[in-house]
């Protein structure tokens, strides 16, 4: 028998199916939590889903476009509880890692002037020492291409052209991503703000097309520096044009811009990157080798160019860095964009602060970009597991060291099932021999022989702070993943770590850091690289 149901019944029965769907609807969305671009405003209701487990907060505008989507993936991936505070939340609210899409010490000074030690900020105080296109450029290092700032050096680049007439000059600026080369009389040599740049006119060229190479590199730590490179994969870039015959007005064929062509879809590639499965980097280097060159040339250039950007901003970015409580709170991941010309000389063009990671474009290269966001994130950071161990401990006030652990080896005995000084010790002969105090092998006071570089790194003599740098250093070695370290310089062959290596261009703090990765070297050849 069929029931009946008043007209009011039906509206009301109506409008509670619409406030189920509703509902549904909603907790779907909240179970999915943080893996695509749409978050809560705040962490508040999130805590209750993953209790203990430590807080991202990921910092930038319009992120329901999707352009952090991968950031937020892998954050959840990893463990974290990722939140999207505003600003005013994020100076009350908990977290520990900041990933913010904008440089944060200008909007969030207050706050990064009292960072505790546990929390991670993505971004390096001086970092734009490197990443501004017009300091880089006018830097004056051997991979970067001359350059001229305008107007001040306005003299000195008519008379750099007048001795080079064959030259080509592009017109750059940071507030202007586009470049066309252009005769000299054509440049606009008062404009403030702006650089001219010698234009690299014998690029290699792939089936006729430029193209440029961009690496991810991660800075973990200065006093001493610490770089690594993400060796996984590279970033290729093609323009869409070919560049014979070259034609300064068609910007397609010298210029990567936003629609560059991808290396799938490039003839002499689609062999090794679509075919047989291997990335980018490695279709290069097969395609390189075909035509009878190698690829390490042009790996090698890569890596002294980068290693040299940092070598020269180092002191810079210190300088900035002692402005805030910790320098151990701040890492940056950058990409190096980078071309190569026909005798595979290799050119930095400019490094790239929070580089684009959305694949919405390209959606071949998320794979990239999520292992990226990974294995930077791996090396820079402690594990979730960690980090919520560590929490405990704060919380239960236990950090105090345990009586029975040696006075120079400050560690909690749940810090030393990670790594303890047996750990990161090195050159044992040598210490033994040349470092053990007065009473030889026994001594647990600090002589003169502590004076010495050589022994400095030696149980005795090492102070608590280098300790503790050097523990870093093993724990990034450690989770390093597919990153590898570029600073201090990789020891190849491994044989090469019973010579001490060049470092009298190194400070002292870089010194001890590149000894001690070749101390390590000779007892674990994994730290040779």
């Amino acid at each position: 028998m069929a029931i009946r149901l008043s007209k009011k019944r039906r509206v009301w029965l109506l409008l509670c199916v619409a406030s189920l769907t509703l509902m549904l609807l909603a907790a779907t969305r909240w179970m999915r939590g943080t893996s695509g671009p749409q978050l809560h405003p705040s962490a508040l209701t999130l805590h209750s889903r993953n209790a203990g487990a430590p807080i991202a907060w990921v910092r930038g505008q319009n992120q329901h476009t999707g352009y952090l989507r991968h950031v937020h993936e892998v954050l959840s991936f990893l463990g974290y509880t990722v939140v999207n505070y505003t600003d005013a939340e994020g100076l009350t609210q908990p977290w520990d890692l900041l990933w913010s899409h904008a440089y944060p010490f200008k909007e969030l000074r207050p706050l990064m002037l009292r960072l505790q030690p546990h929390q991670r900020v993505n971004h390096f105080p001086g970092s734009g020492f490197i990443s501004n296109k017009v300091t880089l450029a006018e830097s004056e290092l051997k991979s970067v291409p001359h350059a001229f700032r305008i107007p001040k050096d306005r003299e000195k680049l008519l008379n750099y052209a007048k001795l080079n007439p064959a030259k080509l000059f592009v017109q750059k600026s940071n507030n202007h991503r586009g470049i066309a080369v252009k005769p000299l009389s054509e440049l606009d040599l008062s404009a403030e703000g702006s650089f001219v740049q010698e234009f690299v006119h014998n690029p290699l060229l792939i089936d006729g097309h430029k193209f440029d190479i961009g690496l991810y590199v991660v800075l973990t730590s200065v006093r001493p520096l610490r770089v690594y490179i993400y060796w996984g994969d590279v970033l290729f870039r093609f323009c869409p044009e070919k560049y014979h015959p070259f034609d300064p007005a068609v910007k397609d064929k010298y210029v990567v811009g936003d629609d560059y062509m991808p290396t799938w879809k490039v003839s002499s590639l689609i062999p090794y990157y679509t075919l047989q499965g291997f990335g980018m980097k490695q279709s290069f280097d097969a395609w390189l080798r075909d035509q009878d060159k190698d690829p390490e040339l042009v790996w090698k250039g890569v890596r002294d160019a980068i290693s040299e950007v940092f070598y020269a901003k180092e002191d810079a970015i210190i300088g900035a860095v002692l402005n805030y409580k910790r320098r151990h709170n701040f890492f940056e991941m950058m990409r190096f964009d980078l071309i190569v010309d026909a005798d595979l000389h290799v050119y930095l063009m400019e490094a790239n602060m929070s580089p684009n990671l959305s694949s919405a474009h390209f959606k071949q290269n998320k794979l990239l970009y999520r292992q990226v966001v990974k294995h930077v994130l791996g090396v820079a950071t402690l594990p979730v597991n960690e980090l919520m161990a560590a929490a405990r401990l704060r919380s239960e006030h236990l950090t105090k060291t345990d009586p029975s652990v040696a006075v120079n080896l400050e560690l909690s005995e749940d810090q030393q099932m990670n790594a303890a000084f047996k750990d990161v010790s090195v050159f044992p002969e040598h210490c033994a021999t040349n470092c053990a105090g007065d009473a030889k092998g026994s001594s647990d006071s600090k002589g003169s022989d502590c004076d010495d570089v050589s022994c400095q790194l030696c149980q005795r003599c090492v102070s608590s702070e280098l300790l503790q740098e050097l523990l870093r250093a093993h724990g990034e070695h450690q989770r390093r993943g597919m990153t590898r370290r570029l600073l201090p310089p990789p020891i190849t062959p491994p044989s090469a770590a019973h010579t001490p290596a060049n470092i009298s261009h190194i400070n002292p703090d870089n010194t001890l850091i590149t000894e001690w990765f070749r101390g390590k070297c000779l007892l674990d050849d994994t730290f040779c690289s």
